[in-house]
């Protein structure tokens, strides 16, 4: 649900604004604020005002001044602008409000109202931490959140970095995703606390901030998000202060409620301009074996193109599953303890053999097929991008498969590139 205000105004056709028709001056105002929301004004077929002047349409005599109703449905973070506006231009009429529950606000053509502002979207009161927090709490309480970032504040609440998941493991020196790290027994995860309690914040974070000025657009937002390769935004008012973040969740979750169903326009053969395919936007240099391929091969893709995921086709190319560097901590870390070396060391293989060779022998018998998920979600490359968004809001992914007609294992699509498609200026 989304939250919005209904702003009502009663008046009569006489009502006057600076010489103008107080509907017209009031349409014009809500116009000019540029802000998500519709103005409707319906004319009464007739009314009674409380000075006891009666408006009816069944004598002319009385049918100068019908009722009026002005009716505005805005985002509730907006709402006090309008209502500011009202109490101002209404000299004769009752200007009302109450809170509606929106559930769906969609703009013909575009992925989400053109007027959206960033404060209508971002998730307030965030998570935070301050400068003398140590590295260790920090990682603590990206462990136990959905996001991998924190911003960082001064003493007066005023965002002076960002902390992320990218920055403990480069700068810092932790040695793993925070997924993995999740999965390790005590000892180990209290082991690389204790590496990273020796080092401070502010020798760590990302600075200075990157932040968005809530009363900013969100195409604006997803723009200097993109440009600056980030993704989520402390959010900040007219002081500096911090008031939200806005992340790419966020802008997901806006988009998987407001963009239209292009599917079931395609399906009326409604013809719809600029409409964007997943091929348009996936990823087509994707790493790829064979289920027969040893899990050995696996590791070595997974470390010299750096990435945390390779696709499992068979000799034809159709999909099978997909195994990620959780998947293989998940499957050797009982019986092989040696795993953890490569993941917490990144030794190269020949050391990793030298070291624990049992290991290796598993690592080359073992296969890609026996690993890996293969209930994965995927994507058909003639979807719709709104239907890839869905799939990736629903279900909190951060990518998807893309697959033919012929569930052919094509590319991939992230959350990214489904921004910059949708957003693109």
């Amino acid at each position: 649900m989304q939250h919005y205000k209904i702003i009502e105004i009663f008046t009569g056709a006489e009502a006057r604004w600076q010489g103008q028709p107080l509907h017209s001056a009031v349409v014009q105002a809500v116009h000019d604020l540029k802000i998500a929301a519709r103005c409707l004004v319906l004319r009464g077929i007739e009314g009674a005002y409380e000075s006891g002047e009666i408006a009816t349409g069944s004598l002319e005599v009385l049918s100068y001044n019908m009722p009026l109703r002005i009716t505005i449905v805005a985002p509730a973070a907006e709402a006090e602008k309008i209502v500011a506006l009202a109490k101002e231009m209404v000299q004769d009429g009752i200007v009302a409000m109450q809170e509606v529950q929106v559930v769906s606000h969609r703009t013909r053509g575009a992925l989400t109202p053109k007027h959206t502002r960033v404060r209508d979207v971002m998730t307030p009161e965030p998570q935070k931490v301050s400068l003398a927090t140590p590295l260790p709490e920090v990682a603590r309480l990206l462990l136990s959140a959905r996001f991998s970032g924190l911003p960082v504040v001064d003493a007066q609440n005023r965002p002076v970095g960002f902390i992320s998941q990218g920055d403990l493991i480069y700068k810092a020196g932790m040695p793993m995703r925070l997924g993995l790290l999740a999965e390790s027994d005590q000892d180990r995860l209290s082991a690389v606390l204790e590496a990273l309690a020796g080092q401070q914040l502010k020798e760590v974070m990302a600075q200075p901030a990157v932040v968005i000025d809530q009363d900013q657009y969100l195409t604006g937002a997803v723009q200097l998000m993109l440009a600056k390769d980030v993704k989520r935004l402390p959010v900040t008012d007219d002081a500096g202060k911090l008031v939200g973040i806005l992340s790419r969740l966020d802008v997901f979750d806006l988009i998987g409620r407001e963009t239209p169903d292009w599917c079931a326009f395609q399906e009326q053969k409604i013809a719809v301009e600029n409409l964007r395919f997943v091929a348009d936007v996936m990823r087509r240099d994707t790493v790829t074996v064979l289920p027969e391929a040893p899990v050995e091969e696996v590791l070595r893709l997974i470390d010299c193109n750096e990435i945390q995921w390779v696709a499992v086709v068979d000799q034809e190319g159709h999909f099978q599953g997909l195994i990620s560097d959780g998947d293989l901590l998940a499957a050797f870390v009982e019986p092989q303890p040696g795993i953890w070396d490569y993941f917490i060391s990144k030794l190269p293989f020949t050391e990793l053999g030298r070291s624990h060779r049992d290991l290796e022998q598993r690592l080359q018998s073992t296969t890609a097929g026996e690993i890996m998920k293969p209930d994965i979600i995927t994507v058909r490359e003639e979807a719709p991008l709104n239907e890839a968004i869905r799939l990736m809001r629903d279900r909190a992914l951060k990518r998807l498969p893309v697959l033919d007609a012929q569930g052919k294992f094509r590319g991939l699509v992230s959350r990214e590139a489904l921004l910059r498609a949708g957003f693109a200026s």
